[in-house]
C-alpha cells in the first residue's frame, strides 16, 4: 500500500486513454481537472442500483472533471463547467470517515480518475482513521488497463458503463472513437480482478462488477451491440444493469436525436433482446425512470 504514496501531480498526464500529457502544475489537462483536488458533493445517495444503495445508502463523492465529456452528461455542472471546492487530501480522507459515521454501506467514488493523486492516500489515510467501508469506482468505463491494475489493491466494487460499440456514436457524443477497444479491454480486466459479485446477509455487494448501459434514442442497433458484448463476458461474472433515465441535458438539447427521451418501443426493443442473451440476473430500469430527479443538487454538500 505505500506504493500509492507514490503518486504524484502528473507533470505529463496519462491518467486516462486520452494521455493529454498536460503538465498539471501549470495547466488543467483535457479533463478540466489542474493542480488542486476538486469535490462538488459528497452524501448519501439513494438512487444507484439497490445492491449498491442498500437501505442506508451509498457515501457518494462526486469528483469534478470528467475524461469523457459526453454531450448528454447529467453531471454537466461539474464534468465540464468545474464546479466544485477546492480541498485537500486530508480532507478527503475525513469526507470518507464522515460518510461512514452517517451509515453509508460503502465509498462511491464518481469520475475519479483524474484525481487518483489524492484519492489514493487519501483513502489510506481513512483505513489508518478506522474507515473500512468497501470502495465502489463509478466510472463511465473509459480507462486504460494500467489504471485498473493500479486499483487492484483499493477497488472493491467496479460500477463501470459500458456506453456504446459503435466509434461514430462515441466519436460524436463523447469525441473518443477508441472508447468501445479501451472500454471492453478495462471490463475484462475489472472482472478478472473483482471476481464474481459478492453481497452480504442483506443483500448489499460487497466485491464484483456492475457493467451499466445507458440506452439512447436513436441508438438501439448500438445497444443491441453492447448487448452482444456482454453477453460474451463469463456467466455470472458480473451484474448487468440496463438503464432507461436518458434526458437531454448539456449539449444534447440541440443535437438530433439526443434532444428527446428514449420511447418506450426503444427501451423495450433493448430489454427484449436481454432477455434473448440471457442478461437476467442484473437489473432493467424501468421507462419512468427518466427524470430529472436523478441528478442530484451539486451544492457542496458534505465537501
Amino acid at each position: 500500500m505505500n506504493l500509492l504514496y507514490e503518486l504524484e501531480i502528473p507533470t505529463r498526464c496519462e491518467l486516462c486513454p486520452r494521455r493529454c500529457g498536460a503538465d498539471r502544475t501549470k495547466r488543467p489537462g483535457r479533463c478540466e481537472a489542474g493542480s488542486r483536488l476538486k469535490v462538488a458533493r459528497a452524501a448519501l445517495h439513494f438512487w444507484e442500483e439497490p445492491c449498491i444503495s442498500g437501505s442506508r445508502g451509498s457515501g457518494t463523492v462526486f469528483f469534478s472533471g470528467c475524461s469523457l465529456g459526453c454531450c448528454y452528461c447529467q453531471n454537466w455542472k461539474i464534468s465540464a463547467e468545474g464546479l466544485g471546492k477546492e480541498i485537500d487530501a486530508e480532507r478527503l480522507a475525513r469526507i470518507f470517515c464522515e460518510l461512514q459515521d452517517k451509515g453509508a454501506h460503502n465509498l462511491n467514488l464518481v469520475t475519479p480518475t483524474q484525481w487518483l493523486p489524492w484519492i489514493l492516500p487519501a483513502l489510506q489515510k481513512a483505513r489508518e482513521m478506522g474507515c473500512t467501508l468497501p470502495v465502489v469506482y463509478n466510472t463511465g468505463g473509459y480507462e486504460t488497463e494500467e489504471t485498473v491494475a493500479l486499483l487492484a489493491p483499493v477497488v472493491d466494487i467496479w460500477l463501470s458503463d459500458v456506453k456504446y460499440v459503435s466509434s461514430e456514436l462515441s466519436g460524436r457524443y463523447s469525441d473518443a472513437p477508441d472508447y468501445f477497444e479501451v472500454c471492453q479491454k478495462a471490463a475484462r480486466q475489472m472482472i478478472a480482478q473483482a471476481g464474481p459479485p459478492r453481497f452480504d446477509s442483506d443483500g448489499v455487494m460487497e466485491r464484483g462488477v456492475i457493467l451499466r448501459h445507458l440506452a439512447l434514442p436513436g441508438s438501439v442497433q448500438d445497444s443491441f451491440a453492447v448487448l452482444d458484448f456482454l453477453a460474451s463476458l463469463p456467466e455470472g461474472s458480473f451484474l448487468p444493469s440496463l438503464m432507461s433515465q436518458y434526458t437531454p441535458f448539456y449539449r444534447a438539447k440541440e443535437q438530433k436525436p439526443l434532444n428527446r427521451r428514449i420511447t418506450s418501443y426503444e427501451y423495450d426493443r433493448v430489454i427484449n433482446r436481454a432477455l434473448e442473451l440471457g442478461l437476467c440476473q442484473g437489473y432493467m430500469q424501468q421507462r419512468s425512470s427518466a427524470k430529472e430527479e436523478y441528478t442530484p443538487p451539486f451544492d457542496l454538500e458534505g465537501v
